[in-house]
């Protein structure tokens, strides 16, 4: 008897001019991870598909995650100063018994804010879960109901987004397909490389018995009630296809990774 939901794999291509993925940071500091949260696609799933801050995310969270990184990108600092325009005492962080903020004191009138993003980025992402469940995020990403975004409003994305659906296990999907860096990496990376037909891409991928655990998997998006638990995750490279037609004329190197190959070092 067959498996009448059997389990299938959506690929998501993560580019645009900035990206910022938090997980702790808060306040007047918003720093970002070097790769997307399972809270920050979980997010992008569920504003595709309409669903309200408040509603149940257990379907979601419950889709296995990797992420390869293709391009990673470099930090950029975006600096501010925050006011309020009447000319008040900006609130603090204390409150009084009704729950509200009590105004800063002695006043101060100015904050320093900072944000941090990602810029010239690119992941490929792959969520696998059940077809059917599989089959209504696809529909979603590509017949948004909200506005898409690379884990801040500011930063949305660029196309295309969605690249289908594969077979067989996650790892192997991420494997497979093509490196998605923009051209010009890819140029300069082959000029280096003779063109080489395959990279080593660093990648992280959900594994119960992983080394490594984060605090990244959203139980409620609710304002006032935002909650995560934990995740295992395990750090692995990935031979993915160039592009690239070899260059004859230069011998090719197989085995290993060279950790400088993104930077084009």
């Amino acid at each position: 008897m067959s498996n009448p939901d059997p389990s299938a794999v959506l690929l998501i291509r993560l580019a645009g001019p900035l990206q910022s993925w938090g997980d702790r940071s808060s306040f007047n500091r918003r720093e970002t991870r070097p790769e997307p949260t399972k809270s920050g696609i979980i997010g992008l799933l569920a504003a595709a598909a309409g669903r309200a801050r408040h509603a149940p995310l257990d379907d979601l969270a419950s889709l296995a995650l990797g992420i390869r990184i293709d391009q990673p990108g470099s930090i950029l600092r975006d600096y501010h100063t925050v006011s309020d325009y009447r000319g008040q005492p900006l609130l603090s962080a204390a409150v009084t018994a009704k729950g509200r903020q009590k105004p800063t004191s002695p006043a101060k009138h100015t904050h320093i804010t900072q944000r941090f993003y990602l810029q010239d980025a690119v992941f490929l992402a792959a969520v696998q879960g059940p077809q059917g469940l599989i089959d209504t995020v696809e529909h979603a990403i590509t017949h948004p109901a909200f506005p898409l975004a690379l884990g801040r409003r500011s930063c949305a994305p660029a196309q295309p987004l969605c690249l289908g659906q594969r077979t067989g296990p996650l790892e192997d999907a991420l494997r497979a397909e093509p490196w998605q860096a923009a051209p010009a990496v890819r140029k300069r990376w082959g000029r280096q490389n003779g063109d080489a037909a395959h990279i080593d891409l660093p990648a992280t991928i959900d594994d119960p018995a992983g080394d490594e655990a984060r605090d990244d998997v959203p139980l409620s998006f609710a304002p006032q009630a935002r909650t995560f638990t934990t995740r295992r995750i395990r750090h692995t490279y990935l031979q993915a296809p160039t592009g690239l037609t070899p260059d004859p004329a230069r011998p090719q190197t197989t085995g290993g990774h060279d950790p400088f190959a993104l930077l084009g070092w």
